[in-house]
């Protein structure tokens, strides 16, 4: 089972009982997986979902709340090679009563399919439920082993942008992009996918995220401590090749018992030791210097065997 199923799965079993919470619920789900066809008997509404479920969830919704006569259905999809629960409203009174409910008709029966149920959507209670709905209807979020990504697709823009304002009302930063002919609502962030997840009720589902993340930010951390510490490593052994071929000038055309007592001693120290750093040889030294000091000593050793070079050169 994929994550995003999985947080469906524990949304659609979440026990709701206020009539006012199930039409906030339901009025954030059917812009997003319902379809109205208009018959010569009227009005046919079917909500169309992948996920069984959601589909018991909204069925029960439907039968309990309004004793609509429902039916289910389940087929196959050629096109998208998987399982579809179509739930269908086959009445004309039944379908304007429920579209009266979530507000997609107003005035004298107009049916207006961009309206936005801001009555349905005032408390903080009827928002977390609409974007519940939302997300059974059309959501989904990305294994958090993989990637951190989190999205809606809305069917017109005006939904998107509703549905934008809901979640970013919880003080989360929802974006809004327009897909082929879609509209899609999108988190990136992991700790605002986290919080989403605690406002649609998947708590589960969220400890579970939570712990992927911390696991993963870990692991990244100490490959990252790694890393800079491989290329701190590579960086000292570099330079200590380079001070070492220096030195081996000097000594070879200058002698190094012949060098100032400080870059003698550093020199000596260097040949016996080619994996120590600047810190490590700063410590070691009589007396001690700053680290500073011991790059400054190289340099002068380095100008010293430079100088050598060209007279070899030369010759």
């Amino acid at each position: 089972m994929s994550f995003s199923s999985q947080v469906k799965d524990e949304v659609a079993k979440l026990k709701v009982d206020e009539k006012g919470l199930i039409l906030s619920e339901l009025s954030g789900l059917t812009p997003m997986c319902s379809k109205l066809y208009y018959t010569h008997n009227g009005l046919r509404l079917e909500y169309v979902t992948e996920n069984a479920p959601t589909a018991r969830r909204v069925f029960t919704f439907l039968r309990r709340s309004f004793g609509f006569d429902v039916e289910v259905s389940n087929v196959k999809s050629k096109q998208l090679s998987k399982n579809l629960y179509i739930i269908n409203i086959d009445d004309n009174e039944s379908c304007r009563l429920l579209l009266d409910e979530l507000k997609y008709i107003r005035g004298e029966n107009v049916f207006t399919i961009n309206y936005l149920p801001y009555e349905l959507t005032q408390s903080s209670k009827e928002k977390k439920a609409y974007i519940r709905g939302a997300f059974l209807g059309a959501g989904s979020v990305t294994n958090p082993e993989k990637n951190y990504h989190l999205e809606f697709v809305a069917e017109n823009e005006e939904s998107a942008n509703f549905l934008q304002e809901m979640i970013n009302s919880f003080g989360l930063y929802s974006k809004v992009i327009e897909r082929k002919d879609k509209f899609v609502v999108y988190l990136k962030e992991a700790e605002q996918i986290s919080d989403l997840l605690s406002i649609i009720g998947a708590y589960r589902s969220m400890l579970e995220f939570e712990n992927i993340r911390v696991i993963k930010d870990m692991r990244n951390n100490v490959n990252r401590i790694v890393n800079c510490e491989t290329a701190n490593l590579s960086k000292t052994v570099k330079s200590s090749y380079d001070q070492i071929e220096d030195i081996k000038i000097i000594d070879e055309k200058l002698g190094i018992e012949n060098l100032d007592d400080d870059l003698r001693e550093l020199a000596e120290i260097r040949l016996n030791d080619r994996y120590l750093s600047l810190k490590d040889i700063a410590e070691i030294l009589t007396p001690q210097v700053s680290k500073s000091t011991v790059n400054y000593r190289f340099k002068k050793i380095k100008k010293i065997a430079d100088n050598l070079r060209g007279d070899i050169n030369e010759k």
